[in-house]
């Protein structure tokens, strides 16, 4: 059981426990259901999202077990790599390697991991690497939001002592103490990122916009939360955060991109249009074709036309004196017949 509480909201102490069940006497914790809830999610929503565009769900399962099992792995082995830097002999051998059971994952290990394996599956079954990856970055927005919520349960992933409203109590060392509640910093700011990009997302200007600003809006926020948690995993005794590190290098990286292809985008779509003067607007240029021929058009004088208007003049000619022949005797025989029978009604 963890004590937690929040004084300056007005929630007294109380009491939260990590495990929710058990199965077969395995205790399945909070921490992993929210997680998976978050998964869930994250693929509902990648789904809702590329639909339309024609993707098909069994397609979006191979993808999502691509991506969440080497994310899993490298969630893991990042914890571990930089674990083991910072504290030498902690994991002893590949059971204590991969004893993900008794907690240890990093979430860059997982992006990194995680893009990776839905990368190659892309790749492989032929499939818009850029198009997906722009519905990816919300989902795992979504998700993380969610899965920040299994910290709160395991009271872990909180900053140092605060006097602010909205600080946290935990337990440390037997007493309770008042903390940044770190992991509601980070699960408010995705869900805002999350919100933010999907008012953007119809308005995107090239494919690959989208993840580009998952990784700029996370980074930002992920390198300012970091400098104020507790439980930080450090490069080697550098004294160098390794998630800060990472957050500035994705922030920088997202930014840079985003400035570039901006650039780029609004030189190419310049290119292509004009200003009205009138209007005061940009106009899309429409393809030069070449203008279409009447039906009736006349064709183009030759000699050869000529000679074959000629002949069709005089055929012509004869073929109205024959029909005007026709008229007369059409109207003799028609007088004839009025005389025969003496101008009566016929029935």
């Amino acid at each position: 059981m963890n004590k937690i509480s929040f004084p300056g909201l007005g929630i007294d102490e109380f009491s939260v426990n990590e495990v929710a069940f058990s199965i077969f006497g395995r205790d399945i914790a909070w921490y992993a259901l929210i997680i998976t809830t978050g998964i869930i999610l994250a693929v509902a929503y990648i789904f809702l999202r590329l639909r339309e565009k024609g993707l098909v769900f069994d397609d979006l399962i191979d993808v999502t077990f691509f991506t969440v099992i080497p994310g899993m792995i490298c969630a893991r082995l990042y914890y571990v790599l930089f674990y083991e830097l910072e504290n030498p002999g902690t994991y002893k051998s590949f059971l204590d390697v991969i004893a993900i059971w008794n907690g240890g994952i990093a979430i860059y290990g997982g992006i990194i991991g995680g893009a990776l394996g839905a990368f190659l599956t892309l790749r492989i079954k032929k499939m818009r690497v850029t198009q997906f990856f722009d519905a990816l970055g919300p989902g795992v927005m979504l998700a993380q939001s969610i899965g920040r919520w299994g910290n709160f349960f395991n009271s872990e992933a909180y900053g140092s002592q605060t006097t602010l409203p909205w600080r946290m109590g935990v337990i440390e060392g037997g007493e309770m103490i008042y903390v940044h509640p770190t992991f509601l910093y980070e699960s408010l700011f995705n869900l805002l990122g999350f919100i933010l990009i999907n008012i953007f997302y119809k308005k995107k200007k090239y494919d690959g916009q989208i993840i580009l600003i998952y990784f700029t809006w996370y980074g930002f926020g992920r390198m300012l939360i970091e400098g104020l948690r507790t439980d930080s995993l450090y490069i080697g005794s550098s004294g160098i955060r390794v998630s800060q590190l990472v957050a500035f290098i994705c922030f920088v990286l997202g930014l840079s991109a985003l400035i570039f292809f901006g650039i780029k985008y609004k030189k190419r779509h310049v290119a292509r249009t004009i200003y009205c003067k009138g209007s005061k607007r940009y106009v899309p240029l429409e393809p030069q074709t070449e203008p279409a021929e009447p039906e009736n058009a006349e064709p183009e004088s030759t000699p050869e036309n000529n000679a074959e208007n000629g002949e069709n003049g005089k055929n012509g000619e004869n073929a109205d004196d024959t029909n005007d022949a026709d008229d007369t005797d059409d109207g003799d025989d028609t007088d004839d017949a009025d005389a025969e029978s003496g101008g009566k009604d016929t029935e």
